[in-house]
C-alpha cells in the first residue's frame, strides 16, 4: 500500500519526493547541502548529470511503498519514460534540513 507523500516521517525526504513527483528542480536542488552526492546501484554518479537524466526530462515518479529509520530508507515504485517502473530503494543522509547524499537502486 502507498504511503501518501504527505505523511512522510522526515521532512527532508518528504520535500525531496514532493519535488521529484512535481517536476520541481529548483525545489529539489534547494533540498540539497552544497557538495551533495548520490549514487545509483552502488556507483557514485555525476548528481547534476544523474537528476537530469534520471528525473527532470525523463518525468520521474515516486509512490512510496514503504519507510525505515525514521523515514531516510524508503521502498519506492520509480518511474520514468525512460525505464519505465521498477521497485527501488533510496536511502537519505540528511544534516538538518539538508540532503547531504542520497543513494538508490533497484529493489
Amino acid at each position: 500500500m502507498t504511503i501518501q507523500t504527505g505523511k512522510l516521517s522526515d521532512p527532508a525526504v518528504r520535500a525531496f519526493v514532493n519535488a521529484v513527483n512535481a517536476h520541481d528542480r529548483d525545489g529539489f536542488m534547494a533540498l540539497l547541502a552544497p557538495g551533495a552526492t548520490m549514487s545509483d546501484d552502488g556507483s557514485d554518479r555525476d548528481l547534476d548529470d544523474w537528476i537530469d537524466r534520471e528525473i527532470f526530462f525523463s518525468h520521474g515518479h515516486m509512490e512510496v511503498d514503504n519507510e525505515s529509520r525514521g523515514g531516510r530508507d524508503l521502498i519506492a515504485r520509480y518511474s520514468n519514460d525512460t525505464w519505465g517502473e521498477m521497485r527501488t530503494k533510496w536511502h537519505f543522509e540528511v544534516d538538518g534540513d539538508k540532503i547531504t547524499r542520497f543513494e538508490t537502486g533497484q529493489a
